[in-house]
C-alpha cells in the first residue's frame, strides 16, 4: 500500500474512532503512531512519540494559555460577571428585549475576561438567564443569548483557540489575537440588533422592565464594582496590542492582576483561588493532549504526502482564497454538527495548511474565519456543545427543543457576520495591519 493510501486509511480510522466517541487526543494520537509505524517502521513511531510531545509542549508561546486559562477562572470564581449584569441591565433595560441585549453585552464582556466559550455560557446561564425567565422573558429568547454569546470566547482576545491557531500556522500570536477584536464585537452588535428587531416586532418575546425610578447618581453607582472587568481587558489588548506585552507576558499579567483585584475587593478567598488553579490545571492539561495529538497527526501526514498532493491540487485547479474558503465553511459546519470544535480545528489544520499556503491565503484571515466557524459548530445540533451546557444548567426548566430554536435566530445573525467578513477580509486584517505599521 502507498503512503498515501495509509494516510487515507489512517483519516478513515480516525473518523471511525472519532464516531464512537473516543477521546479526540487519544484518536489522534493512536492514529497517528500506527501510521507512522505502518509508513516509515517501527522506530520511526517510537522517535516521533519520543520527540514531538516535548518539543511541542515546550513551545514558549503556549505558556499563554495556561495564564489566559487562570485569568479566566479568578474572574469567574470572583463573581465580577454578576456585577457586570446587574449594571448593563439598569443601563439597557429600557430598550426592547433590554436584559438580552444586558446578557449580550455581559457576555462580551466576560468572554473578553476569561477566553471560554464554555465558562462564558455557564456563567450566563446561572446568573442572567433565572434573571430574563423571571420577568417573563421567552425561554427561547432568554437561553438562546446566553448560549450563542458565549461563542465570543472563542473570538474575543484573549482566546484560547486562537492562540492555539497561531502556534500551528506559524503567525504571530498578537497579530491573530487583536484580529479578532473587530469581528467579536460586529457579532456582539449583530446579536444586539437581531434582538432588539425581534422584540421591537413581538414586544411578546419580552416584556419592558421599568427601571426609571433609579436615579442617575444609582446607575452610576452600578458601575463602580465592575471596574475591575473593563481594566483587565483593556490592559491585557492594550498590551498586546502596543507590543510592550507578548501574549504570554499579557497573559500572566492578566491573571496576576485579577488575583490582586479579587483579593483588595475581597471577592477571592483560599478556597476560590484553590478552585481557580484545579480548573486551569485541568482545562491546560486537557487542551495540550488533544494540541499534542494534532501535532503527531501533522508529522503523520507529513509522511505520507497527502498535504504536498491536495497542494498540488488546488494550485492546478486554480481555486482562488473565497472559493477555497467557502468549501472549508462547508467542512466546518458539517464536522462541527458532530464533533467538539478544538477537534475539529486541531483535526483540520495539518491538511488545510499547505492548501491556505499554497494559494497564498492570508494566515491571520483565514485564522480568524475558521475560529468563527468553530464558534458556530457550538450552537448547531445535534452535538452544539454551548446547547448542552445550557441544558444542563437549565434541568427541567427549558427544553432542548426551546433552547435550540432560540439559538437559530443568532445564527441567522452569523451568516450575515461572516458574509461581510469573507467578502471584505480588512474588517479582520485593519488592527494587525496597524501593529505592523
Amino acid at each position: 500500500m502507498t503512503p498515501i493510501a495509509l494516510g487515507l486509511v489512517g483519516i478513515g480510522v480516525l473518523f471511525v474512532l472519532l464516531a464512537i466517541r473516543m477521546p479526540v487526543g487519544i484518536c489522534l494520537a493512536v492514529v497517528s503512531f500506527l501510521g507512522i509505524w505502518s509508513v516509515r517502521g517501527l522506530n520511526a513511531a517510537f522517535g516521533t512519540l519520543k520527540s514531538i510531545p516535548y518539543d511541542f509542549a515546550a513551545h514558549w508561546t503556549l505558556s499563554a494559555i495556561p495564564m489566559f486559562l487562570l485569568m479566566g477562572a479568578i474572574v469567574s470564581q470572583s463573581g465580577m460577571t454578576s456585577s457586570l449584569f446587574a449594571a448593563m441591565r439598569v443601563w439597557l433595560g429600557w430598550l426592547p428585549g433590554g436584559l438580552a441585549v444586558a446578557t449580550n453585552f455581559a457576555g462580551a464582556g466576560f468572554a473578553a475576561a476569561s477566553g471560554s466559550s464554555l465558562a462564558t455560557t455557564a456563567t450566563l446561564g446561572r446568573i442572567a438567564v433565572p434573571e430574563m425567565l423571571r420577568f417573563n422573558y421567552n425561554p427561547g429568547l432568554a437561553t438562546g443569548v446566553a448560549t450563542a454569546v458565549g461563542t465570543l470566547g472563542a473570538v474575543i482576545p484573549p482566546s484560547i483557540v486562537i492562540v492555539l491557531f497561531a502556534i500551528f500556522a506559524e503567525v504571530p500570536v498578537g497579530q491573530v489575537l487583536i484580529a479578532g477584536v473587530i469581528p467579536g464585537l460586529l457579532t456582539a452588535f449583530a446579536y444586539a440588533t437581531l434582538i432588539v428587531v425581534r422584540c421591537t416586532l413581538n414586544p411578546e418575546l419580552a416584556p419592558r422592565i421599568n427601571e426609571q425610578n433609579r436615579t442617575f447618581r444609582q446607575k452610576l453607582a452600578l458601575i463602580l464594582p465592575i471596574w475591575p472587568l473593563p481594566l483587565l481587558v483593556i490592559g491585557v489588548i492594550g498590551g498586546i496590542y502596543s507590543g510592550i506585552t507578548t501574549a504570554t507576558e499579557a497573559g500572566a499579567a492578566g491573571a496576576v492582576i485579577a488575583l490582586i483585584l479579587s483579593v483588595l475587593q475581597r471577592k477571592m478567598g483560599w478556597q476560590d483561588f484553590k478552585a481557580s488553579l484545579i480548573e486551569t490545571a485541568r482545562s491546560t492539561a486537557s487542551l495540550m493532549l488533544v494540541a499534542i495529538g494534532a501535532a503527531l497527526l501533522t508529522r503523520f501526514l507529513a509522511f505520507t504526502g497527502i498535504p504536498g498532493v491536495l497542494s498540488s491540487l488546488i494550485d492546478s485547479l486554480g481555486a482562488g482564497p473565497i472559493a477555497i474558503i467557502l468549501a472549508v465553511s462547508v467542512v466546518y459546519i458539517v464536522l462541527g454538527c458532530f464533533l467538539d470544535p478544538l477537534g475539529v480545528l486541531l483535526l483540520t489544520l495539518p491538511i488545510l495548511l499547505p492548501i491556505f499556503e499554497a494559494a497564498d491565503m492570508n494566515l491571520i484571515w483565514v485564522g480568524i474565519i475558521l475560529v468563527k466557524y468553530i464558534e458556530i459548530g457550538m450552537l448547531t445540533p445535534p452535538v452544539g456543545l454551548n446547547v448542552f451546557i445550557m441544558k444542563g444548567i437549565m434541568g427541567d426548566r427549558v427544553s432542548l427543543v426551546s433552547i435550540f430554536k432560540g439559538v437559530s435566530w443568532f445564527l441567522l445573525a452569523e451568516v450575515v457576520v461572516m458574509t461581510l467578513l469573507i467578502t471584505f477580509p480588512g474588517i479582520v486584517l485593519f488592527l494587525p495591519g496597524l501593529m505592523e505599521n
